[in-house]
């Protein structure tokens, strides 16, 4: 099957197929391939195991992991594994985390793998929690019959949303592959403009907005659930606004212009006049 020529004029693919095909053809230099192919290996593979963790464990509103820790300290220990991640997601987004990224890998090359790095570390953050939550044993209530199609097809449709969400910000950031298929093609990480096309064009978070709706639409309700969806949806509330200061300094009347256009996480309707420049 032939695309059409406008799929390659889109920014996304097109940078996304320019970095593939470099890291085709890697110049030379074993110890540096070895390196790249190695943490993009182990950066994928935690991505994948944190994911499909995640999906499973709420399916099942997190009545089943491997937690073994008894009660009341399982409280503490899945608090622990709760603020983990937004604490150490959101730590690294700063100039002194920024910083520490590049110094995690010793040698010339942690800053061009420091988005490798970074997902790592997400990766393994979210696979600790799902994998190691102590389970209540209490469950509200389950799902059924027609409520339960409706409600998957629900949690199915978040996490596609927050696929199409992940493309639209640049997928090879978000998937951590920016950093080491740089390095396997030795050339500098080229990191996408300010997002604006897709979900973007809707609201400016679609990303956590999405990564909400997974932890509402699940078949099964236990505390456990209920503790994990309020805690991350605040998170996803608040996080962004940290994100925004970086935009705006970066992007400076760019994005300020985006944001008076733009809502925050629920669209409206606009007319097509008021639509955000798709740069």
């Amino acid at each position: 099957m032939i695309l059409p020529r406008a799929v390659f004029a889109d920014p996304r693919i097109a940078r996304l197929l320019t970095l593939i095909r470099a890291a085709l053809r890697p110049p030379a230099g074993a110890g540096r391939i070895v390196l790249a192919l190695v943490l993009g290996a182990l950066c994928h593979t935690l991505f994948a195991a944190g994911v499909l963790a995640m999906i499973v464990a709420m399916f099942f509103g997190l009545s089943e992991s491997l937690g073994t820790v008894p009660w009341p300290w399982a409280a503490l220990a899945n608090a622990a594994l709760i603020l983990q991640f937004p604490l150490v997601h959101s730590a690294l987004l700063t100039g002194p985390g920024g910083r520490l990224l590049t110094r995690l890998i010793p040698g010339p090359h942690g800053q061009t793998l420091a988005t490798t790095t970074y997902a790592t570390i997400a990766s393994a953050q979210l696979l600790a929690l799902f994998v190691l939550w102590t389970p209540s044993g209490t469950v509200w209530w389950r799902a059924d019959g027609v409520a339960f199609w409706a409600i998957t097809a629900a949690y199915g449709a978040s996490w596609l949303i927050l696929l199409k969400a992940s493309f639209d910000a640049g997928a090879e950031v978000q998937s951590g592959a920016l950093g080491w298929m740089s390095l396997l093609a030795r050339i500098r990480p080229v990191f996408p403009d300010m997002p604006t096309r897709g979900l973007f064009r809707l609201i400016r978070q679609p990303i956590y907005v999405a990564f909400a709706l997974t932890l509402w639409t699940v078949p099964v309700w236990t505390p456990d659930q209920l503790v994990l969806a309020l805690c991350f949806t605040a998170y996803c509330l608040l996080a962004p606004r940290l994100k925004e200061r970086r935009f705006a300094a970066r992007y400076g009347d760019r994005f300020d212009r985006y944001r008076a256009k733009v809502p925050y996480v629920l669209p409206r309707r606009r007319k097509a006049r008021d639509q955000p420049d798709a740069q």
